[in-house]
């Protein structure tokens, strides 16, 4: 039978978060860092104001807001989306404030004779970003990226104090029920080591799955 997103919980809905909130901000992070190096007025400045905004805001600040301020931005006659529709938006949107900035590292420390030579051989603007600019660019970063999208695997906690159940949620209800309020305080502690050796595994994965790209894309090496 079809589970409602309100059911979602445990490490399933963490990794719902992070996924789609990693898969969701690259395009947009990626966006708004070639719009912050636009000459464009208009797509320049309205990159920068939200860049800034969102990187002077903290994360939870950001998760509040979309729960209370989300079905405001939806045209009338929406439905009200989901509590996990609304953590979802807010991941996405923070981080793909910082993911720009990292992209715009990687565009700057690419060399002038690149766009040069992109230029010289007739490319279009689609085509010099697709196969010259975005590859080198996005190659440069790949530490940066990762340790982003490792950081926002483990921000995906903060989902707990907005009523979502992900893994510290659940790990929060374990040692709250009834059966253990009698137990000392060890019950606490293997719960928490439990929830924290998750977390290291799969941040221990991405980084070790981001050292044999690098390895395989020669990053570092001529």
């Amino acid at each position: 039978p079809f589970v409602e997103p309100g059911l979602y919980g445990g490490l399933m809905l963490t990794m719902i978060l992070a996924v789609v909130g990693i898969t969701l901000s690259f395009p947009l992070g990626v966006a708004l860092a070639l719009g912050r190096r636009s000459k464009l007025p208009v797509i320049h400045y309205s990159s920068v104001t939200y860049i800034e905004v969102i990187r002077g805001v903290p994360l939870i600040t950001i998760l509040f807001l979309a729960m209370a301020m989300l079905p405001l931005f939806l045209p009338k006659g929406w439905d009200s989306p989901s509590g996990l529709v609304r953590v979802l938006t807010a991941i996405t949107l923070f981080s793909a404030a910082y993911l720009a900035e990292n992209v715009r590292g990687g565009l700057q420390a690419l060399p002038k004779g690149q766009y040069e030579a992109s230029d010289a051989l007739g490319l279009s603007g689609w085509h010099k970003l697709r196969f010259i600019i975005l590859p080198q660019a996005l190659t440069k970063v790949i530490p940066a990226l990762v340790g982003q999208f490792i950081g926002l695997f483990k921000d995906t906690s903060l989902a707990a104090l907005v009523g979502l159940l992900e893994l510290v949620g659940v790990a929060r209800a374990v040692i709250q029920q009834p059966e253990w309020l009698g137990v000392p305080g060890g019950v606490a502690k293997e719960v928490y080591i439990f929830v924290a050796f998750v977390f290291f595994i799969f941040s221990f994965g991405m980084s070790f799955a981001s050292r044999k790209l690098e390895t395989r894309l020669g990053v570092g090496k001529r």
